[in-house]
């Protein structure tokens, strides 16, 4: 739930200093799928208390903040477990040689092939997907520094929507400056019960940061009361923001338009 880098020490306990990794479950179930593979991927493994993990990681994008929990998922790295790994379709070469671009010799010691278990590695194109029992939407959104999708996945009853790293603008000047309300964002936050949103910057900062690739707590906001979520949660918080910092956002944002939270690492966020 940290954008960039993990954020370690005690001005970052409550909120939670690791990378972006969001696990999908139903009632009484273990997770069946993982959006994004940073650092918060080591959860997971502590929540199946030594269980292999049976399930898809669905990655948004490449950058290491969402891939570095990979080479130490206890639970996808050994007998028993079942990992489908997708991320989305592009050039360079396959989905396993582009991860092994980060994970191999001399950068680290073993390879994506390595993994224990039984792992296999795709491209995921543009459009709706059957996953895990799941619906899945998938639409590329605007992020600096390689193709992105944003994801809606539904079980029919609730929908939720993730877009993690967005780069509105990208598209030049909309909505309090910063870029429009993005066509494939809007379809993908439509009516959602959650909609999990880069916040990474607060309006001040962002002018120095236009360039970053990222998004505001104000343009998340906008975004899910446009669309009609029923609940915002702001997600990939800055890794200089304290806890102090986040409670006072936490109180500021009491009076938007639309229910607002901010993810805490470890939060359970019921749907039913």
């Amino acid at each position: 739930m940290r954008g960039s880098t993990p954020a370690p020490g005690s001005e970052f306990v409550r909120y939670g200093g690791n990378t972006s990794c969001v696990a999908i479950a139903r009632d009484g179930e273990d997770p069946s799928l993982l959006l994004d593979a940073g650092t918060g991927l080591t959860r997971v493994s502590r929540l199946l208390d030594g269980r292999p993990f049976r399930g898809t990681i669905l990655l948004g994008h490449l950058h290491w903040d969402h891939t570095q929990g990979l080479p130490f998922f206890r639970s996808g790295d050994q007998d028993g477990a079942k990992v489908r790994l997708l991320l989305p379709a592009q050039d360079g070469g396959t989905a396993q040689a582009l991860l092994a671009r980060a994970m191999s010799p001399p950068h680290f010691p073993i390879t994506p092939g390595e993994l224990r278990g039984d792992w296999s590695f795709g491209h995921l194109e543009e459009g709706d997907h059957e996953i895990e029992g799941l619906t899945l939407r998938a639409r590329e959104i605007p992020h600096k520094g390689g193709r992105t999708f944003g994801y809606r996945i539904s079980d029919g009853q609730h929908t939720i929507a993730y877009l993690s790293d967005h780069h509105p603008a990208s598209l030049g000047d909309g909505p309090s400056g910063f870029g429009p309300y993005h066509e494939a964002a809007l379809d993908l936050a439509d009516g959602v019960d959650v909609l999990i949103h880069d916040a990474q910057y607060t309006a001040e900062e962002f002018p120095a940061r236009r360039a970053w690739g990222h998004s505001t707590i104000d343009y998340a906001i906008g975004l899910g009361a446009t669309a009609g979520a029923r609940r915002v949660l702001l997600f990939h918080h800055d890794p200089r923001r304290t806890d102090d910092e986040l409670d006072q956002i936490a109180r500021s944002v009491q009076s938007a338009p639309v229910p607002v939270t901010l993810a805490r690492e470890g939060d359970c966020v019921p749907l039913s």
